[in-house]
């Protein structure tokens, strides 16, 4: 009895359709499983199969891998509208805080610390060499 326990059974190649390789690389790829997760769950019986479908039906770029890494998603247009919204806050309240800084220099030292024109400082320049 002991060689019937120890007797493997041979695995039979099994044909997945389509729509199944894409569902399994679809939640593969939104991040709800590895593949290997994906293997056991399904009962794919090959170690590198979910790989291979991956490689072949997937959205991923496997030749050039950090380039579709790196490359931004593209924003809504309201996203895009509520971004600009908070640069331009912010670009305002650091506006607000330098012409601050520049008004207690000029309440704390008498002097102008705004920019001057190029060419009333030419101007002068020119006078005082006489």
């Amino acid at each position: 009895m002991d060689k019937l326990d120890t007797v493997k059974v041979k695995r039979t190649q099994k044909d997945y359709t389509l729509g199944f390789k894409l569902a399994v690389v679809d939640s593969v790829e939104k991040g709800d499983m590895t593949y290997k997760q994906a293997q056991a769950i399904y009962g794919i019986q090959g170690r590198s199969t979910v790989l291979v479908w991956l490689r072949k039906h997937g959205k991923l770029d496997w030749i050039h891998p950090l380039k579709s890494q790196t490359m931004p998603h593209k924003e809504t247009p309201a996203q895009t509208i509520k971004r600009l919204e908070r640069e331009l806050a912010d670009a305002k309240a650091h506006n607000l805080i330098l012409s601050k800084v520049v008004e207690v220099f000029e309440n704390d030292y008498g002097e102008n610390a705004r920019k001057k024109s190029s060419t009333a400082s030419f101007g002068n320049s020119k006078q005082t060499n006489k």
